[in-house]
């Protein structure tokens, strides 16, 4: 009956918070059954190898003349049977109380859910990625700022490309950072993700490791820097700082004191969605994206839709992808990703649905997209917790795909195999289809690793919701300990203390416990 009536609820809690408090409530309950089943496969394993063992002993002739049903009439054995009695019957209970609660929100069974949710999609690559839609110009102009012998009084120039989260800055500034002409002209290229955090350590670290510095743990910025220098020494460079945030000047102060030392015509490129942050980083040339054009956008949708250049085929279609248009403001990612929701579907009423979706009226507050919402909200059941759980990684991290797999694995997401089909073929299947409609890509930085946009990742913390918590960087866990029982899935992202190591571990709900990173400078 849960399974019957979540399509209802599945609808109903874009517009009903009674309904979204419901689905929370019977996810937290899920949790327990899911515990409860573990705690007794648990268990029965224990009194199997006890049995075993006994069997084993000089004992084992009499063992064998007494039923196994005496033995497991211990003390202990009585005592778990009566504890875990109690948790079942409160796990009872709790399940008539949603049933009522159910009846009282008006949710039914055997609400029909759209067929988006259970069509599986084809890997594909519909377009060259190196071929963005309707950024010719901005190419060509920024090609001539990189390859341009304009003079200036620092051998190093900053080059800014801004705009709005979404339109494609990272991806121009990709194509830039692979074009053959560019690897041509610079010496040395180096790409380094930024996001929230500017911290000069990390990011000085990564560019030596990149530049083939031996993998050397530094005590402090000093050695650091000098080791930098050595390595840029009076070469031409080209510096990429990807989705940069710092408005803290005496940072870029510091970070750039090492990369002075190159050659005449080396270049850093920034992307940020802040004018703020390019003056921030002296910024010789500031680039504003725009977003893309009515014909470019439409023609882009068409590819990732349809697999054809244009709408010209699909008239009917082409009014519908017009709206969809507008509403998404044009911006290449949410194209990208909406047009794989209906690749497909050529009837129009998948499309008319999407269109006509309450979710693009939703104001939260965040920066999400509606229409990444909208991709989340059409994903397959089997696919929205696989993608929920990847809210435990920090903007930027670049992550193994069988290592995901695993994790899958070991949460127990695949444990229900279809056919003769091992859980990690299914977990890569899985894997697929969420990069096929753009949920990870490829990492710059690391051809085999994968990353989220930074849209995505908060789309993904955004729909975990309750039940997960990512603690980045170095904050005082007692200041968060208040709520840590509701957690059922926990990552670290930074160094923390044993004994604070100890207490969420101690949590009786979690169930995950990810230690991103427990290095730390200058700590015992």
């Amino acid at each position: 009956m849960i399974q019957a009536v979540l399509g209802d609820a599945s609808q109903k809690h874009i517009t009903v918070p009674g309904v979204q408090l419901w689905v929370n409530n019977l996810q937290d309950l899920v949790y327990d059954i899911d515990n409860v089943l573990d705690d007794l496969a648990t268990d029965a394993l224990r009194r199997k190898l006890n049995q075993e063992a006994l069997a084993s002993t000089s004992t084992s002739k009499v063992l064998k003349i007494i039923p196994t049903c005496c033995t497991n009439f211990t003390p202990r054995n009585i005592m778990y049977g009566q504890k875990m009695s109690s948790r079942l019957d409160e796990i009872t209970t709790k399940l008539d109380d949603l049933i009522v609660l159910k009846n009282n929100l008006g949710l039914n069974v055997n609400v029909e859910r759209s067929n988006m949710t259970e069509r599986r999609l084809e890997q594909t690559s519909l377009v060259d990625e190196s071929k963005i839609m309707g950024r010719e110009g901005d190419t060509e102009a920024l090609m001539g700022k990189l390859l341009g012998n304009e003079e200036s009084d620092q051998n190093v120039s900053v080059l800014t490309i801004v705009g709005m989260g979404g339109i494609g800055k990272t991806t121009l500034a990709k194509l830039l950072y692979n074009e053959q002409k560019v690897k041509d002209h610079f010496e040395v290229r180096v790409w380094v993700c930024i996001s929230e955090e500017f911290d000069v350590f990390n990011i000085c670290n990564a560019i030596f490791e990149a530049l083939g510095g031996e993998n050397k743990r530094f005590s402090n910025l000093d050695p650091l820097h000098v080791g930098l220098k050595e390595k840029l020494l009076k070469k031409r460079f080209l510096l990429v700082l990807d989705d940069v945030w710092n408005e803290d000047h005496s940072k870029w102060e510091l970070l750039q004191s090492p990369l002075l030392v190159g050659a005449p015509g080396s270049k850093v490129i920034v992307t940020t969605r802040s004018t703020r942050v390019a003056s921030v980083m002296d910024s010789q040339e500031t680039y504003p994206l725009d977003i893309l054009s009515n014909e470019d956008a439409l023609s882009l949708f068409a590819q990732h839709a349809l697999g054809e250049k244009n709408f010209d085929k699909h008239p009917t279609l082409k009014l519908l992808g017009e709206g969809i248009l507008k509403k998404c403001g044009r911006l290449p990612l949410a194209l990208k990703t909406l047009g794989r929701v209906v690749k497909g579907y050529k009837n129009g009423d998948e499309w008319e649905k999407l269109l006509n979706s309450e979710i693009w009226d939703i104001e939260d507050g965040s920066e999400i997209l509606p229409a990444l919402r909208i991709s989340y909200y059409h994903l397959p059941p089997y696919l929205k917790q696989l993608f929920a759980y990847c809210s435990l990684f920090p903007k930027d991290y670049v992550f193994d795909k069988k290592k995901l797999i695993l994790l899958w694995v070991a949460e127990g997401f695949l444990s229900q195999s279809k056919g003769n089909k091992s859980m990690e073929f299914l977990g890569h299947e899985y894997f697929e289809e969420l990069e096929s409609r753009s949920f990870f890509q490829h990492s710059t930085s690391d051809e085999l690793g994968y990353t989220m946009h930074d849209l995505i990742n908060d789309l993904a913390t955004s729909v975990a919701g309750e039940f997960s918590f990512r603690l980045d960087g170095e904050v005082d866990v007692s200041d968060t300990n208040e709520s840590f029982d509701k957690f059922r899935h926990f990552s670290l992202v930074g160094p923390i203390s044993y004994r604070k190591l100890n207490e969420l571990q101690r949590s009786k709900r979690l169930r995950t416990f990810l230690l991103m990173s427990v290095a730390c400078r200058n700590c015992s």
